[in-house]
C-alpha cells in the first residue's frame, strides 16, 4: 500500500545505455513532480470536504442520526489518512526515498492500512444502515447507541488485527546510480507475515468481501422496494430511482477506485506482475493515486449528494446567511421522516 515500496527504479532496463538512463531519469523527475502535486490537490480537497462534514454533524443536533454518525466516522478516517499518510507519501515520491526514519515508516504504513479498512467497513455499516432503514424501518436496531458501539468495535478490531503490518514494515537501504537510498518497505523476511499472504488477505478482506457484502445488502434492499405495496405512489417511484442511483454510485465508485491497485498487488503477490518496465511502473503509480482519491471523493459521494448536507455546508461557508429563504430552510427538519426513508442517502 505504500508508494515506492515495491518499485525499484534501478531494476528498469538493466544494464542501461546512456539513452535508457536518460529516459529513466526523466521518468523519475516526472513522477517526483506530478504525483506530489496530485496528492496535494486531493489532500486539500479532502481536508476541506471532511472538515465540513465533521463540523456539520458535530454542531448540528438535527443532523445526528445513525447514517450521519457513520458519515462522521468515514470522514474522521479519511481526515486521519490525509494528515498522517498523504504528506509523507508525497515526500516519498518527491525525494525518491524515505527520509523520516524507521518508526515513522512503521506508523505511516500501519495507518494507511488501518484507515483503508476503517473507511471500507464503514461503507459496509452504512450499507447495513440503509438496508435496515428500508427493509425494517421500525427496527430498534438502528439507534445512535448501537451505531456508536459498532464504530467502537470496528476501530478496536481494525487497530488490533493490523498490528502485524506495523511490525512487518521497515527500512531498506540500497544503491541506485551511485546514491545510497532508503526505502520504507515490507520486510520480506519478517517473523509476522509473508508478503504474498499479506496482499492476498488484503485483497480478500479489504476489497472482495466488503464489495460482496455491499452488493448483497443493496440487492436485498432493491428487491424489497420493488415488492413493496407502498411503491405505487409517484414519490415512492422517485425514491426507487434515487436508491438505484445511490447503489450505482456507492458500489461502482468503491469498486472502480480500488480495483486497479488491488488487482496489481494481488498479481504481484502471485508473481504475475513485475514493476520492471516504465509501463508497469506507470500503471502501478497511477493505480496507487487512483485509490488515494477516495479520501476526497467520499465527502462528495456521501455528503454533497444530500440536500441536507448542502444546506449545512452553505450555512458554514457563508457563516449564516441573512437570506430569508435560508432562514426558512434552517427551520425545516434536517432528518427525513420515516415515510420518505427511501429518499435518504449517504
Amino acid at each position: 500500500m505504500s508508494s515506492l515500496e515495491e518499485i525499484d527504479f534501478s531494476s528498469v532496463l538493466p544494464p542501461m545505455s546512456d539513452e535508457a538512463l536518460e529516459a529513466e531519469k526523466r521518468l523519475e523527475r516526472t513522477i517526483s513532480i506530478v504525483v506530489p502535486m496530485f496528492f496535494s490537490v486531493i489532500g486539500f480537497i479532502g481536508f476541506v470536504g471532511n472538515i465540513l462534514v465533521i463540523i456539520t454533524v458535530l454542531f448540528n443536533v438535527q443532523m445526528r442520526n445513525t447514517t450521519n454518525l457513520l458519515i462522521l466516522n468515514l470522514s474522521l478516517a479519511d481526515l486521519l489518512f490525509i494528515i498522517f499518510c498523504i504528506p509523507f507519501t508525497a515526500v516519498d515520491y518527491s525525494f525518491g526515498q524515505w527520509p523520516f526514519g524507521l518508526l515513522w515508516c512503521k506508523i505511516v504504513q500501519y495507518l494507511i492500512v488501518v484507515t483503508a479498512y476503517i473507511s471500507i467497513y464503514t461503507l459496509v455499516l452504512m450499507s447495513m444502515d440503509r438496508f435496515l432503514a428500508v427493509c425494517y424501518p421500525v427496527s430498534r436496531i438502528r439507534s445512535e447507541r448501537n451505531t456508536l458501539i459498532s464504530i467502537i468495535v470496528l476501530w478496536a478490531a481494525v487497530l488490533s488485527t493490523n498490528l502485524p503490518v506495523f511490525h512487518a514494515h521497515g527500512l531498506n537501504e540500497y544503491l541506485d546510480q551511485g546514491r545510497n537510498l532508503t526505502s520504507c518497505t515490507f520486510i520480506t523476511n519478517n517473523d509476522f507475515l509473508s508478503w504474498s499472504a499479506f496482499h492476498i488477505s488484503l485483497f480478500t478482506s479489504s476489497y472482495l468481501l466488503p464489495l460482496l457484502l455491499i452488493s448483497v445488502l443493496y440487492l436485498f434492499m432493491l428487491m424489497r422496494l420493488w415488492k413493496s405495496n407502498l411503491t405505487q405512489s409517484k414519490e415512492s417511484r422517485r425514491g426507487k430511482r434515487r436508491v438505484t442511483r445511490l447503489v450505482i454510485v456507492v458500489v461502482a465508485c468503491f469498486a472502480l477506485l480500488w480495483l486497479p491497485i488491488q488487482t496489481i498487488l494481488l498479481l504481484k503477490s502471485l508473481q504475475l506482475y513485475h514493476s520492471d518496465t516504465h509501463l508497469t511502473i506507470a500503471l502501478q503509480i497511477s493505480a496507487h493515486c487512483l485509490a488515494y482519491t477516495t479520501c476526497c471523493i467520499n465527502p462528495l459521494l456521501y455528503a454533497f449528494l444530500s440536500e441536507n448536507f448542502r444546506k449545512s455546508f452553505r450555512k458554514i461557508v457563508y457563516c449564516g446567511s441573512s437570506n430569508p429563504r435560508n432562514r426558512h430552510n434552517n427551520h425545516q427538519p434536517m432528518v427525513p421522516t420515516s415515510t420518505k426513508v427511501t429518499r435518504t442517502s449517504f
